[in-house]
């Protein structure tokens, strides 16, 4: 009788001071699923460039991704260094294309899913939609919070009700970085579950926002059809963002070459 394979958790790289998991789509998906198999508490980062950056400048965000069971390449930039410097197959695990697996391949074994995040009325619409997409998908519950800062007394009384619904994964909403610091403060509070941390995907599937096309976001630039939907929003991120993120993953790059280098000449 054949025995199955020990659970191995993903390897990482660092890039620019994160550990970025080389992981698939799919790997992902069996490490989150495997990690609900076992009730193991756990958070996963999905990281793209303006996080990075984030991270550089804040020693406790940057702590927060050490401390992650997984931190997903969401972006080409990332999975294109992680190509380069390992043998492992990888390859990009955003936000709303991880939701989208997870609750399918969430139907055979019957994870429970709660959402947490999103302006008032999103979380319906992105239920709705995922009930229509995934029939056998089992919601927990959601939980649209204000925008402002929560009393202790609130924040304990959301984490009850969470509890209650006893969900496998938690869905969190609340944009960067916002929602990374949400998941260090509650992981392990809310019993069993792994938080992940999805961004504008709760946008994307409730219909709220209009995702770029597949074969955009496959090329790596679906960075300018977002730009170009909203301008005054991401204009000013993406003209630091991306200068900066180029000339520090180049050198970074250029180090490590020069460091494997030096090594084999050892």
């Amino acid at each position: 009788m054949l025995q199955s394979k020990p659970y191995q958790p993903p390897p990482s790289l660092s890039i620019l001071g994160l550990p970025v998991s080389i992981v698939t789509l799919e790997t992902a998906v069996q490490t989150i699923s495997e990690w609900a198999k076992r009730r193991q508490e756990n958070y996963v980062c999905v990281r793209d460039a303006h996080g990075v950056k984030l991270a550089a400048a804040d020693a406790k965000f940057r702590e927060i991704h050490h401390c992650a069971g997984m931190v997903t390449p969401d972006g080409m930039p990332l999975v294109w260094l992680l190509k380069l410097r390992s043998k492992h197959k990888c390859s990009r695990v955003c936000g709303a294309d991880l939701l989208e697996a997870l609750c399918e391949g969430g139907e055979e074994i019957g994870l429970r899913h709660f959402f947490y995040g999103g302006k008032p009325g999103v979380a319906e619409a992105l239920i709705a939609n995922l009930k229509r997409q995934f029939p056998r998908l089992a919601v927990a519950g959601f939980c649209s919070p204000p925008f402002r800062s929560l009393t202790l007394e609130e924040d304990e009384a959301i984490v009850n009700e969470i509890n209650k619904t006893c969900p496998d994964v938690v869905w969190v909403g609340l944009s960067t970085p916002k929602q990374e610091f949400w998941m260090r403060d509650h992981v392990g509070r809310i019993n069993g579950a792994t938080l992940i941390g999805v961004g504008a995907a709760f946008d994307f599937h409730s219909g709220a926002v209009v995702r770029a096309p597949r074969w955009l976001r496959k090329s790596g630039f679906e960075w300018v059809y977002r730009f170009l939907s909203e301008p005054r929003r991401l204009g000013r991120r993406y003209l630091t963002v991306i200068p900066w993120f180029l000339a520090n993953a180049l050198r970074e790059q250029f180090n490590f070459y020069l460091s494997r280098l030096l090594t084999q000449r050892g």
